[in-house]
């Protein structure tokens, strides 16, 4: 048996692919599905079967979109209520891969329809655990995703319960041994506390996973719902989107208009400028917010741009904007870009420049906007008194921003700030508008 990892940084994402005997299953594969058909045209296999531990809430897949060219069968969860042609796979359920097995485990927590996927060697024993969702290195996933979304929604607090269920019932019971393999790694948003290991073992997390230590129902249910990162308003989006299935990859990001430089824009519809932010200081379309391509771009632009709504996207160059397409068709995004162009010519609007040593000495004659997530500005203010809204509510907010005072925006390291200082100068034309950027340092 080979066990090969595919491993997406920008969504911290993990996919797999479990080859025996010329078959071959892919779990929990990302959007675009060429990676899977090279894997398995290297090493002269068939893909016979795909497996969705749950409609993932952070990326969209290429499950039916890799069942509908290879002819493989899906396998998920009845609870998902796919909308696409599938195999149903629960507990008491197993899948012969040559003399392999794939055994479903039913495991709620992280969504109601989560599995994970256990794997029985040709000698009859339990060596790997595909946890999905549920299980991570160091951590469990979040339980507050579903409260909306998905074909069964429950309450975060029901969730946490079953997850405490699940993995004291089913995943501590393992043996040591037992090798996992988890659907995402540090930086993913479906937990809080996930170690930069992207592999582990039952036997490690029993001593090492918060999660997986000695407490009661109650205890694990409020460790559990405290201090979750932010979620996209994305996710539930793609929840929606997985269950019944994306368009095909490349055929959707062809399908994209690539505009002149010169092109005339529907004032109605945002841009999204995806260059570096002294490019876009230099010079911008009016009313553009800068979503840097450099960092979670893919998360940003799932944070600040609504589900379904239009906008245009910039990049620096050909191929930077054929990465930012590609980038926000993993979150479903690509249909929503009305168009795609380098460069406008029309991009002469320049941002303020901040006097750094004015704002040190007289920081009362701002108003200082704080637009870190809300477990960051409860852990501390970095300005006693400045004003507190997060980025990605930032665009529903702008009104309860003063007018009266130049306004200075600042987040943890600056990626946030230029995309911050963006929507607010873009609604805010009376005052200047500054982004302290990676000055904030000097200030911590």
């Amino acid at each position: 048996m080979l066990i090969h990892q595919f491993y997406d940084t920008d969504l911290a994402h993990a996919s797999y692919a479990v080859l025996r005997a010329g078959k071959l299953f892919v779990i929990d594969p990302a959007r675009n599905p060429q990676p899977y058909y090279d894997f398995a045209t290297l090493h002269e296999a068939e893909i016979t079967g795909i497996i969705e531990t749950h409609p993932h809430a952070d990326f969209v897949s290429s499950h039916v979109e890799i069942h509908e060219q290879t002819g493989a069968t899906i396998y998920v969860s009845r609870l998902l209520g796919a909308a696409y042609p599938h195999q149903t796979f629960d507990e008491g359920d197993e899948i012969e891969l040559a003399d392999i097995k794939l055994k479903a485990l039913n495991t709620p927590g992280h969504s109601p329809d989560s599995i994970c996927v256990l794997v029985e060697d040709e000698n009859g024993q339990t060596t790997t655990l595909f946890s999905g969702d549920t299980l991570f290195v160091g951590d469990v996933g979040r339980p507050d995703l579903r409260e909306e979304a998905g074909n069964i929604t429950a309450k975060k607090e029901d969730l946490a319960r079953q997850m405490y269920q699940s993995t004291r019932q089913k995943l501590m019971t393992l043996p040591e041994s037992v090798a996992v393999y988890p659907a995402h790694g540090p930086g993913s948003l479906c937990g809080k506390n996930l170690s930069p290991d992207l592999h582990s073992t039952i036997g490690r997390e029993l001593r090492e996973n918060y999660a997986l230590q000695l407490m009661d129902e109650l205890k694990f249910v409020k460790e559990l719902t405290s201090d979750q990162p932010f979620a996209p308003t994305y996710f539930g989006y793609d929840v929606e989107l997985n269950k019944t299935g994306a368009p095909a990859y490349q055929q959707s990001i062809q399908a994209i208009e690539r505009l002149a430089a010169n092109a005339i824009l529907d004032e109605n519809i945002l841009v999204v400028d995806t260059r570096p932010k002294t490019e876009f200081n230099n010079g911008h379309l009016r009313n553009a917010i800068n979503i840097q391509l450099q960092g979670k771009f893919e998360t940003w632009l799932g944070a600040i741009v609504e589900p379904k709504e239009a906008f245009y996207l910039i990049a620096a160059d050909k191929d930077k904007l054929e990465l930012a397409i590609s980038r926000a068709a993993k979150i479903g995004y690509e249909l929503q870009i009305k168009g795609a162009l380098i460069n406008p010519e029309q991009a002469v609007n320049h941002s303020a420049e901040l006097d750094l040593n004015d704002l040190k000495a007289n920081s009362e004659n701002y108003t200082i906007v704080e637009t870190r997530n809300w477990n960051e500005i409860n852990a501390g203010l970095i300005f006693e008194g400045a004003l507190t809204i997060p980025l990605p509510e930032l665009r529903k907010r702008i009104t309860e921003i003063p007018t009266n005072k130049p306004i200075v925006v600042h987040c943890a390291a600056g990626y946030r700030s230029a995309a911050a200082r963006s929507i607010i100068a873009a609604q805010i034309s009376n005052v200047p508008v500054y982004d302290l950027g990676e000055a904030i340092t000097e200030f911590k």
